[in-house]
């Protein structure tokens, strides 16, 4: 369970930034943005088609299982994203980029990416596949169904 920190945030505001924390710390601001991109992306394409599997808000995007492996209950990211450290200077990067994308304030750098991984792995999903950005360590795509 998360620790809600709902009283100072609005709830996407805290999902969002806490889902770019647990997946994009440890990148450069351009690589967090893209993945808050992703995430917005996702819930756009939902509301264009009137609905999609993964959910058609920040929250059901981000809470998918295996969507976003930070959420995963066994994976190690979890507990740093129950329970942040709003003192925390990536942290309160993330809150901003949250906050900026929800807005619309930032330009994509994804071309319209709605999937992404780590640059070290090959999922399934992404063979055959180009990658419609690079931006860090991670590998963006705007063609996945």
């Amino acid at each position: 369970m998360t620790k809600a920190i709902t009283q100072t945030f609005s709830q996407e505001t805290d999902i969002l930034a806490r889902t770019i924390y647990g997946e994009a710390r440890g990148e450069a601001v351009r690589g967090k943005e893209a993945v808050a991109c992703v995430i917005i992306n996702r819930v756009q394409k939902a509301k264009t088609k009137g609905g999609y599997w993964w959910g058609a808000s920040i929250e059901k995007v981000c809470h998918k299982p295996w969507q976003f492996s930070c959420w995963n209950v066994n994976d190690p990211n979890r507990e740093k994203i129950t329970d942040p450290n709003l003192n925390n200077r990536v942290f309160s990067s993330c809150l901003r980029i949250a906050r900026r994308a929800i807005n619309g304030a930032i330009t994509d750098p994804t071309r319209g990416a709605t999937h992404y991984h780590h640059k070290d792995i090959n999922p399934a999903w992404a063979r055959g596949k180009a990658p419609s950005a690079e931006i860090g360590n991670h590998l963006f795509y705007n063609n996945v169904e």
